[in-house]
């Protein structure tokens, strides 16, 4: 009656385990796909409302170089509050008129170029927001669904150890096994229930992540996206970092810096101020017209140490820009291994090594409900099976990573950033 028992029990724990592992995952019919979380970011991200209002302020400043120098009016009253006949204000002279400052050198047409630059640069951050803001969530997406599968594998592992600490207890009670078996199949439970304990807070965190990012409740996410692995045809092209967001931001700042040289130049030459008005003579009751044009002389300041500091700043930007397209390239052909590696393990780990350590698992299960294999046996199949569908989720994770962050970096930059005067 006892082994009629036993081999009861192990068959329940084969067909549970097989029915896990075999069971194709859950996939989100109602609940939030990764296309959806990435729509619910952009809403209501904050990085890209910082952006946006940069674009607000840049287009301002623009509006603001546009704008010419204001006129000044100018009133005079000469002798007055003097000696004799010029005590009081009975000799004053008055005179009235407008003064008209001229730039000159083309510093409004620098100013202009300057804040169309930085205007550029400031809705170029907009898209590199959008490219950020798409990785992340995507990374939290990506890890939040790798944890639920890695929920499932750990309430699975619970469950058949539970299951084995029943059968080792028959089996220790009909003299089949010594205690020690029974022993070892409650310290295997032990330790399944401690991982599900520690993979059910990794869900909480995940998910709380990514709820705090697309700033909603989450529901069912999609499992079924996390399972699939992009069909490989042919080796990939090596992708460039010509175009991309990186060296475009990089370019943008060195036309920045381009713009300031010319504005720093053009503010080298003097404007002249004119000023025009009519005078009235006291002693005769006249009126005159009086001219003046007034002239700065660059005496102290020749404007050469700002012409310095801008052809300084300008040759930083160069060299930030030949360091950004290393960091680029670098960054691309680490992330294009990285997907390559991830790719093949993913496919490795939930095909022919997931599906040798479901066979050697179920064999191991045979065995020991026919007394052929002994519990360490079965125990070591079951760790084997364990780490293999863990190695699994963490490939798929993997990959997944990589291939955003290859997204990333090899995101094109628009071509329509120039501002339209």
């Amino acid at each position: 009656m006892h082994r009629i028992i036993a081999a009861t029990l192990a068959a329940t724990v084969c067909a549970s385990s097989a029915q896990a592992q075999t069971s194709p995952p859950a996939t989100a019919e109602e609940g939030l796909t990764l296309d959806r979380a990435l729509e619910l970011a952009g809403a209501n991200g904050p990085g890209i409302g910082a952006s946006a209002a940069g674009v607000r302020a840049a287009e301002a400043q623009r509006r603001v170089a546009a704008q010419r120098l204001n006129p000044s009016v100018n009133v005079e009253v000469e002798n007055v509050v003097g000696t004799g006949s010029y005590s009081g204000i009975r000799g004053a002279e008055t005179t009235v008129g407008m003064s008209l400052p001229l730039e000159l050198g083309g510093k409004r047409s620098a100013r202009i170029a300057l804040a169309d630059t930085q205007t550029a640069r400031a809705r170029l951050a907009v898209v590199v927001a959008h490219a950020d803001l798409r990785l992340r969530v995507t990374q939290a997406y990506n890890e939040a669904v790798a944890s639920e599968r890695r929920l499932l594998i750990a309430r699975d592992q619970q469950r058949i150890a539970t299951e084995g600490l029943r059968a080792a207890n028959v089996r220790v009670r009909a003299g089949r096994a010594s205690p020690l078996e029974e022993q070892r199949a409650d310290v295997a439970r032990i330790n399944a229930d401690t991982a599900l304990a520690q993979t059910e807070r990794a869900v909480m965190l995940a998910r709380g992540n990514l709820a705090r990012i697309v700033g909603r409740d989450l529901g069912a996410l999609d499992l079924g996206w996390f399972g699939r692995v992009a069909a490989g045809i042919g080796p990939r092209l090596p992708a460039t970092p010509d175009g991309t967001l990186a060296l475009a931001a990089a370019e943008a700042d060195v036309a920045t810096a381009n713009a300031q040289v010319r504005l720093v130049r053009s503010q080298r030459v003097p404007d002249l101020t004119l000023s025009a008005g009519a005078r009235r003579l006291e002693a005769t009751n006249d009126v005159a017209a009086v001219f003046g044009v007034s002239l700065p002389i660059p005496l102290f300041n020749n404007g050469r140490a700002s012409i310095d500091a801008a052809r300084a700043q300008r040759d930083q930007a160069d060299a930030l820009l030949r360091v950004a397209l290393l960091d680029a390239q670098q960054a691309i052909a680490t992330a294009e291994t990285d997907l390559a590696n991830a790719e093949a393990n993913a496919r490795a780990a939930n095909g022919p090594a997931l599906a040798a350590a479901q066979e050697a698992a179920r064999i191991a299960r045979i065995g020991y409900r026919e007394g052929k294999f002994g519990q360490l046996d079965l125990l070591e199949a079951e760790r084997t099976l364990a780490q293999t569908r863990a190695t699994a989720v963490d490939a798929l994770a993997a990959y997944h990573d990589a291939e955003a962050r290859l997204e990333r970096l090899t995101a094109r930059a628009p071509t329509n950033t120039e501002v339209q005067p």
